[in-house]
Formats: structure tokens, C-alpha cells, sequence
């Protein structure tokens, strides 16, 4: 497929002797839902994962087995990918430095390492004048000593490498917040007060290196110990707690975060919605993100293929959501009954014979509680007919959730 070699700036010239290929840093399911995305539209592509049986490299044309810094590793990649991505932020920000310098990457160094610290992602919310919830960095025994009380009760974060719900602490005096710092290694964190919530939300924007910008609707999170479980992707007034007002401010301040970067790629922004109608941004995930899975089945293009467009400067479509539609995370637990460490598999027979029911399993080789290994989303035509399976799906796999009832 040729027409590919226009794509990317000098492509066709240094290699016209074979296909565009993309590159993903990292193995999972983000990186293997991208992988099907690429290939689907006529690309090849190479992953850069230590793992011999991550989900991505399983799957893909190539993969690097190799660890993220790893000078040789990066180097096969280079030559291997005509630009490269990432699907996790964790991915070490040098690593991608060292690939910018010799291939497009997107998103770049810089927003990933905004994305790894919570003090600087605070920082950049705050210079894109997008409100947060009151907080204070915690660096040294200093900064302890000198938090405001009137931040208690609040959640103390690491600032770095902490994701569904690792790496926090709830805090409701001073003396649980210095044993709960002093817990956590006396490494740099983040408390931010504890707010009357509502709801939680969030935004996904696609964003061109040309500048173009492109959205879904917000959607309708629910957490579960701090990894999501359901979301809802509904229209805004039939959400509950998403009207249209507070629906446009949280796009509006999901384009001004990607703005204030130059961000290239998918992002995800996520928001609480406060007792008292107001918004305010929690973090951002510069990848593809659980709670667009269900643009798969419900849009006419899914997050996945908006962050190969992104990457690979094919335009970018406003995408069309076209049915109702709801996901429900699917985590290891699913496979072990009650108070049994013997695997069995889920009941996806009686579950796929529910109508709009699409199983999206990430090709896990072992299942382990709390890991995620897979999602189902769930399209109707209306969106009450999109809970009535929910829950019935639900019940099904023993799973319990407020939203559903």
C-alpha cells in the first residue's frame, strides 16, 4: 500500500522498498488494541517490550524484546518503526528523547514526564487555567510540617509511578499524614484535599501534529478500589450528572491541557464532579485510555484508530458515536470463584447471547486477581436498553456496581 509513503516525511525516499511501519513503546492491551488498529489500516508494526508473551508483541509484525532503556533494544526499534508511540505512561521519558532524535514520536518526551509527576501535571493544569482540587507537594520533612490543615482530610499520592489507585493513602489528621509519607518511603508526594464528589468523567481528544483536534462526548466513570469498572457513554443530559454546560467545559479544558503541550496523539483527561455542580480535574493519561474502549463498538472510529491517524498524520475525522454504550472492565477476579484459587473461565456463552454484547479479551496467558484481561461493551438503542443487558451481564459475572443498581 503505497499510498502509506506520503504519510511521513521522508518515508518513501529512505525506504520504498517496503510498507509505513508504527511503533508502540510497550506491550499490553493498549498497545495491542493500537497494533490491530494499525494493521487493520494497511500498516505494519513493532513493539518494544521485555515481556516474550506481552499481549502487543504477540501479535504484532515485530517485537523488540528488549527493557525500555535498553541502547540496542531502541535502536532496533528506530530502524524497524517510521514513527513511533507509546501505551502506557510509565515508559521511561528519556527513552523516548533518545527515539525523537532519530523518528517521529507522539506523544512527545515532555508530556509524557508531565504525565509521570503529579506535582508537575498540577502545575501544567494549573498554567492552562484549569481548576483542581486544593493541594500541597510534599517533598521534604519541611513541606510536611508546613501543610495547611484545612487540606485534611485528604489523599496523599506519590508523585510518580502511581496508577489504579497504587501508591495512595486517605489521611484525616496530621499525624496520619506523616506516618502515611513516612509509609510510602518519604519519597515526593502530592495531597489533595478530599471534595464532596458527584460523579467522575472523563474526555479523550485526538490531536494532530498540524494542530487538529478532534473529541468524543465526555463519558460517566465509576471506580472500584481505584481501577475503573464501568463507564457509560450516553448522551450528556441522559447521563445524570453530565449536562451539556458542564459536558462542554470539561472538552473545553481537555483542549486547553493538550494545547498548552503541543500535544500529538490520543489523550485522556479525567474530572470530579463536585456536590456543588462544579469541575475539576483529576489527571490526564497521554495514551488511549479504559474508559474509551467502548468507542470500538459504538463509534464509527475508535480511540485506537484515532491514535494511528495522529501518529501516521492521516487526517482526523471528527469521530461519530452511533450507539448507546457502556463498558465493563473485566479483571482477573472473574476467573476464580469464591474463596478457590482453581482457575475456570467465565461464563461468555450465556453472556454472548445477550443482545449488543461484544467480548474484548486481551490474550493473557494467566489470569490474576485484580489484573485486567479484558473488557465487554455493551451498544443498544437507547441507553436504557444498554443498562438492562448491563445488568443482567453483570449478574451473570458476579459483578457489583452502584451506577448499574
Amino acid at each position: 500500500m503505497t499510498v502509506h509513503h506520503a504519510l511521513l516525511p521522508g518515508a518513501a525516499a529512505e525506504r520504498p522498498s517496503r510498507e509505513i511501519t508504527l511503533g508502540v513503546m510497550g506491550g499490553g492491551q493498549l498497545g495491542r488494541m493500537f497494533v490491530h488498529a494499525a494493521q487493520q489500516m494497511g500498516f505494519f508494526t513493532a513493539v518494544l517490550d521485555p515481556d516474550a508473551d506481552s499481549p502487543a508483541g504477540r501479535v504484532s509484525h515485530h517485537h523488540v524484546r528488549a527493557a525500555y532503556l535498553d541502547e540496542a533494544g531502541l535502536a532496533q526499534l528506530a530502524q524497524l518503526a517510521d514513527a513511533i508511540t507509546t501505551e502506557f505512561e510509565n515508559v521511561p521519558a528519556p527513552a523516548l528523547e533518545r527515539l525523537a532524535a532519530l523518528r517521529p514520536v507522539a506523544p512527545g518526551a515532555q508530556a509524557v514526564a508531565i504525565a509521570q509527576d503529579r506535582a508537575k501535571e498540577k502545575a501544567h493544569f494549573v498554567a492552562c487555567g484549569v481548576p483542581c482540587a486544593p493541594h500541597a507537594v510534599i517533598e521534604t520533612a519541611q513541606q510536611l510540617a508546613a501543610v495547611d490543615a484545612a487540606l485534611l482530610p485528604g489523599i496523599l499520592k506519590t508523585a510518580r509511578l502511581g496508577y489504579d489507585g497504587k501508591g495512595q493513602v486517605r489521611v484525616t489528621t496530621r499525624e496520619a499524614l506523616a506516618e502515611a509519607w513516612h509509609g510510602l518511603g518519604g519519597v515526593p508526594c502530592v495531597l489533595e484535599q478530599m471534595l464532596p464528589l458527584a460523579a467522575e468523567c472523563s474526555v479523550i481528544v485526538a490531536r494532530g501534529r498540524d494542530g487538529a483536534m478532534v473529541h468524543y462526548a465526555p463519558q460517566v466513570n465509576e471506580h472500584q478500589n481505584g481501577i475503573l469498572a464501568v463507564t457509560q457513554a450516553f448522551p450528556v443530559d441522559d447521563a445524570g450528572v453530565i449536562d451539556a454546560a458542564l459536558a462542554d467545559q470539561a472538552v473545553a479544558a481537555t483542549r486547553a491541557i493538550a494545547e498548552g503541550i503541543g500535544y500529538v496523539g490520543v489523550l485522556c483527561v479525567e474530572f470530579f464532579v463536585l456536590e456543588d455542580g462544579r469541575l475539576v480535574v483529576n489527571e490526564m493519561a497521554p495514551r488511549p485510555h479504559n474508559s474509551g474502549h467502548y468507542t470500538m463498538d459504538a463509534c464509527d472510529q475508535s480511540q485506537f484508530d484515532l491514535q494511528v491517524r495522529a501518529l501516521a498524520g492521516l487526517p482526523l475525522a471528527p469521530p461519530r458515536q452511533h450507539s448507546p454504550a457502556l463498558m465493563l472492565n473485566l479483571l482477573g477476579d472473574l476467573w476464580f470463584a469464591a474463596g478457590s484459587d482453581t482457575q475456570q473461565s467465565p461464563p461468555w456463552d450465556a453472556v454472548l447471547a445477550l443482545p449488543g454484547t461484544h467480548l474484548h479479551l486481551y490474550g493473557k496467558v494467566e489470569a490474576r486477581r485484580g489484573r485486567k484481561m479484558g473488557h465487554l461493551n455493551i451498544t443498544g438503542a437507547t441507553p436504557e436498553a444498554v443498562r438492562a443487558t448491563a445488568r443482567e451481564a453483570a449478574r451473570l459475572l458476579g459483578l457489583t456496581s452502584a451506577s448499574l443498581g
